[in-house]
């Protein structure tokens, strides 16, 4: 194919599916336990320098926990892919866990407003940026998980998006037509938040995927962190539930709310108290600064850090309105 334009921006991760396979061959397909402790599994398959992904979208069903667990032991100088990224975003940028990061949406915590955390790290200098859409990035992953070094899109032509990204304008073979091509990603540790899985790592959800399935499909190692784990006979009873299957996955951590406080479909709805707290705390560096040690590096793990924001009551009340939000929606 000839290419016809390209955008400057820097890819950070090796699109070569070859590559990724030298890796995917090493990696077992065994069906062992592979339970743990959130730390244990951060400690283990979490590095600095890694590239992250993370599952969910925008604040729903989101691995907050695990972004937490991140930044308490202290991850530097990793690449991130910024897709739908929103209070995990805030997270890793008052932690300044990465240095490299994909752009889609970012900064923004949809209607609730805009993280100054998260935009005065982006523009500390500190952070190399490569700019891309949603769905770009979304197909970039698909590409991975389809063991293919690129895919094409029809979006972004003629815009600054393209001009900062890292995608190529190609004649159509086919064609002649013009047709962006991106390149697959394969970020080297993923984190995916559900409401059930095994011990195994098979695991289920319910709502919108959006691209955790590519996500996990294209990642070289994933953690899976769960509502409740539940058998594998009861695996077995529905196996056309499981989204993620046990062998990509290489930790399964049991961790009750660990989407707070962000909404978990059917289960509870966002903590919107607490998340206009932290915008408010980032308004001011010594306030931010003390929030970040009471609320992260002051808790020990999830539930420490849910008590200290009203603990089970506010849970409780949070699963309330998510079942009456759900009750209205299918009258």
């Amino acid at each position: 194919m000839k290419v016809l334009e390209e955008g400057n921006g820097r890819l950070f991760t090796c699109p070569d599916p070859d590559h990724a396979r030298e890796y995917f061959r090493t990696k077992s397909r065994r069906q062992t336990n592979k339970e743990m402790a959130l730390k244990d599994a951060i400690a283990a398959h979490v590095h600095d320098g890694d590239y992250l992904g993370i599952g969910g979208f925008g604040a729903n069903r989101t691995p907050i926990a695990a972004c937490h667990e991140i930044v308490r032991q202290g991850r530097k100088n990793m690449g991130f892919a910024g897709h739908t990224a929103t209070h995990d975003m805030q997270i890793l940028s008052a932690g300044e866990v990465y240095n490299r990061l994909d752009i889609a949406y970012v900064v923004g915590l949809e209607a609730r407003g805009l993280s100054k955390c998260s935009r005065k790290y982006i523009e500390s200098g500190k952070v190399q940026l490569t700019e891309w859409t949603n769905y770009l990035l979304a197909i970039r992953l698909q590409a991975a998980a389809r063991n293919v070094p690129f895919l094409t899109a029809r979006v972004s032509m003629g815009t600054d998006t393209f001009k900062y990204s890292a995608a190529k304008i190609v004649a159509c073979p086919y064609t002649g037509k013009k047709t962006v091509i991106v390149p697959a990603l394969y970020p080297d540790v993923a984190v995916i938040h559900v409401h059930e899985a095994d011990v195994y790592g098979n695991a289920r959800f319910s709502g919108i995927s959006v691209a955790d399935l590519e996500l996990a499909g294209a990642s070289k190692r994933v953690i899976i962190t769960a509502e409740r784990l539940i058998s594998n006979k009861e695996i077995r009873k529905n196996p056309h539930q499981t989204h993620i299957p046990y062998y990509l996955v290489d930790a399964v951590c049991h961790v009750p709310y660990g989407g707070y406080p962000g909404t978990m479909p059917g289960e509870y709805f966002s903590d919107e108290d607490h998340l206009k707290d932290w915008l408010d705390a980032e308004k001011d560096p010594d306030t931010f600064k003390a929030f970040i040690d009471r609320n992260i590096y002051g808790c020990k793990d999830h539930q420490a850090y849910i008590d200290c924001n009203g603990g089970m009551e506010k849970v409780k009340q949070l699963r309330k309105m998510e079942l009456l939000l759900h009750r209205e929606g299918n009258a």
